[in-house]
C-alpha cells in the first residue's frame, strides 16, 4: 500500500501522457450522442470516484446526474427508459457481476454505456459501448489507492474534454501529489488516533467524496467505525455525537466548498472537537483547528485528487501502528464480486 501511494505522481503523469487522446475520442462520441442525463454505477472505492464525477457533470456540464441502483436491474429486473442516457460504470477490475449485468441491461434499455476500468480486457469493458482505460498498472494492495486517483483524474479529463477543454488544467496534479508526499507528515496524527475506535469525516461539494473515501480506507485497513457526512447533513443531527473524544477529519477545498464548511468548522470549534483539517491553511488558522494537513493551492474541482493522498497515508500509518496488515485486511479480497 505504501509503495502504491508513492507511485501516484508517476501514474497520473503517465495517464495524461498516454490516455488523453483516447479520453478525448470517447468524449467526442458522447458529445455526438448528446445525452440528456448521466447515470453512474460503481461499488466501494470506485463509488466515491463516481460520486466525484457526479459533481463534475452537474457543475461543469449542467446535466442532471444520478448514482445507479444496480439491483433494480439485476435483482428486481426493472425496465427503465434509458433513451438519451449515458450510463457510466466505474470499476478498478471491471469484474463485478452486478456492474456487468446492469450495464448490459442499461444498453438494452437504450443507454449509451461507458466503462472506466483498469483492465481493457475486462468483462465490463466488453459489455460497454465505450471504454476508458485509467492506465494505473497492477495494484496489489487490497486497499485501492493509485487506481482511485487515476479514476478521479480520468473522470476529470473526460468531463473537461466533453466540455471542450484540452486537459491542461490537470497538468500540475502529479507535481502537487509529489509535494504532498514529500512534505505531509501524518506520523503524529496516526499516533494520536492509534487507540480511538470512532472517527467522523466531513466534506462538502467536491470534497464530500474524499470524506467518504477516507472513511472507507480507515474502516478497511484499521477496522475503525468511521462515519462520513456531508457538512450539511452533519449539522442536521449527527453533530450531537461530536465532542472532544471523537476525532473529526474535515476535508476543505478552496473556493465554494470551503466556504460551505465554515458553519461546520465554527460548530466543531464551539464543541472543542479534536479536529484535523485537510486543505486550506487560512481556514485552519481562523477556526483554531487542532491539526492541519496542507494541500497546495489548486482549482477546486481538481483538489480532491490530491486531498485524498495524505488520508491514504494516514490509513496506512494507522493500520501499521495498530498492528494490522493494510495490504491484506482480514476477510477482504482485491476483487469483490457482488450480484
Amino acid at each position: 500500500m505504501a509503495a502504491e501511494i508513492d507511485e501516484q505522481p508517476a501514474v497520473l503523469a503517465n495517464q495524461q501522457a498516454v490516455a488523453l487522446g483516447g479520453i478525448r475520442s470517447v468524449a467526442q462520441k458522447i458529445r455526438d450522442a448528446d445525452p440528456r442525463f448521466v447515470v453512474l454505477a460503481a461499488r466501494g472505492t470506485s463509488d466515491h470516484a463516481a460520486l466525484f464525477a457526479k459533481y463534475l457533470v452537474e457543475v461543469r456540464l449542467g446535466l442532471p446526474c444520478g448514482l445507479a441502483s444496480p439491483s433494480t436491474l439485476t435483482g428486481y429486473h426493472a425496465h427503465p427508459r434509458f433513451d438519451r442516457v449515458l450510463w457510466v460504470s466505474v470499476s478498478q477490475s471491471g469484474a463485478s457481476p452486478d456492474l456487468v449485468e446492469s450495464t448490459a441491461a442499461a444498453a438494452s434499455a437504450g443507454a449509451l454505456t461507458l466503462a472506466v476500468t483498469n483492465d481493457p480486457a475486462s468483462a465490463l469493458a466488453s459489455a460497454s459501448h465505450l471504454h476508458v482505460d485509467i492506465h494505473a498498472g497492477r495494484e496489489l494492495s487490497v486497499a485501492a489507492t493509485k487506481t482511485y486517483t487515476a479514476q478521479r483524474q480520468a473522470m476529470w479529463l473526460l468531463v473537461d474534454a466533453w466540455a471542450g477543454g484540452d486537459g491542461a488544467g490537470a497538468a500540475n496534479v502529479p507535481e502537487s501529489i509529489r509535494r504532498v508526499l514529500e512534505t505531509c507528515d501524518v506520523g503524529a496524527l496516526a499516533a494520536r488516533y492509534r487507540f480511538v475506535d470512532r472517527v467522523v469525516t466531513v466534506g462538502r461539494g467536491f470534497s464530500y467524496p474524499t470524506a467518504r473515501e477516507s472513511a472507507l480506507k480507515l474502516m478497511e485497513t484499521s477496522y475503525l467505525a468511521a462515519h462520513a457526512f456531508s457538512g450539511a447533513d452533519l449539522l442536521h443531527g449527527p453533530l450531537a455525537m461530536i465532542d472532544e473524544d471523537r476525532p473529526v477529519i474535515v476535508v476543505t477545498p478552496a473556493g465554494i466548498g470551503g466556504d460551505l464548511l465554515r458553519p461546520v468548522l465554527a460548530r466543531l470549534r464551539d464543541r472543542q472537537a479534536d479536529t484535523c483539517l485537510v486543505g486550506d491553511r487560512d481556514l485552519a488558522e481562523e477556526y483554531r483547528v487542532t491539526t492541519h494537513l496542507p494541500i497546495p493551492p489548486m482549482e477546486e474541482s481538481l483538489s480532491p485528487i490530491v486531498q485524498i493522498v495524505p488520508l491514504q497515508r494516514l490509513a496506512h500509518h494507522l493500520a501499521v501502528a495498530r498492528h494490522h496488515d493494510p495490504d491484506q485486511p482480514r476477510g477482504l479480497s482485491k476483487v469483490t464480486e457482488t450480484r
